[in-house]
């Protein structure tokens, strides 16, 4: 598969902000109270300036019209919508499409007082540039979600979707996710990030690092000519261990470091 550096977008970090987190995978779902109380905690007692969630917040997403609804998944999405805008009266919220919550749109991004970013992003960060993407899109050999993933980011597509009845998307998202998780269970193997197409957007976007989620892998990854990618920690508080890390930059005078924390340090 062929595939070339997308456009990116820039974000210009205010001249105030000294530390920004980043976070993503939390597959956020009612059914995982342990993995949601965490997040709450986390977004009420970090002191980060800026939050940066590079997708997949939600496990699932069927539209912004969901929350108006009355069901079970209504009221889990609302108690996240209000957990995320309670956080953004203190700090800065952007949220970036995961490939489980693409179809987030403008409304419940206003409610919950937060920034959609597209993707990838670069950050003006303490006078360096930081490029930042879910990850999904940089997976060339996971050739079958390629195509969905083409598709469904489509217009069209999604202009029909979102034109179903609200609980037959629900329906279709509850076999998406069966599907995903007899895929897990098979021991099947992901993709994961190709590393030339990485490199190809990071210069062409003028950047040194990526940071993304979506792969599960947590890691640092030297690509070459001083070209890094860092990846995110899927968050699963229920897993043995537990995962949960939250990756911050922290600007003092000229320097910015980059670090690893865990949640009971990410405060």
């Amino acid at each position: 598969m062929i595939a070339t550096a997308p456009r990116y977008a820039e974000l210009q970090a205010p001249a105030h902000w000294r530390v920004v987190d980043f976070i993503s995978d939390l597959h956020l779902q009612a059914s995982e109270p342990q993995t949601v109380q965490a997040w709450k905690d986390y977004l009420t007692h970090t002191q980060a300036d800026a939050v940066f969630l590079l997708g997949d917040i939600f496990e699932v997403w069927v539209g912004d019209d969901g929350l108006a609804g009355d069901d079970e998944d209504a009221r889990f999405e609302r108690e996240c919508i209000d957990a995320l805008r309670a956080a953004g009266e203190r700090r800065a919220l952007h949220i970036m499409h995961g490939n489980r919550d693409f179809l987030l749109g403008a409304e419940a991004a206003r409610r919950a007082r937060c920034t959609l970013l597209d993707d990838p992003t670069v950050l003006v960060f303490g006078n360096r540039r930081w490029l930042l993407s879910h990850g999904d899109a940089l997976c060339l050999d996971d050739r079958d979600y390629m195509d969905f993933r083409a598709q469904v980011r489509t217009p069209s597509w999604q202009q029909s979707f979102l034109a179903q009845p609200l609980a037959q998307r629900r329906q279709i998202a509850r076999g998406l996710r069966q599907q995903s998780e007899e895929r897990k269970r098979s021991g099947a193997d992901y993709a994961d990030v190709d590393t030339p197409l990485a490199r190809q957007w990071l210069q062409q976007a003028q950047a040194t690092e990526l940071i993304h989620g979506h792969t599960h892998q947590p890691a640092d990854h030297a690509l070459g000519e001083d070209l890094r990618r860092r990846v995110l920690s899927d968050w699963d508080l229920l897993a043995r261990p537990p995962r949960a890390e939250v990756l911050r930059l922290q600007q003092t005078g000229n320097e910015v470091s980059v670090r690893r924390l865990p949640l009971d340090q990410a405060r």
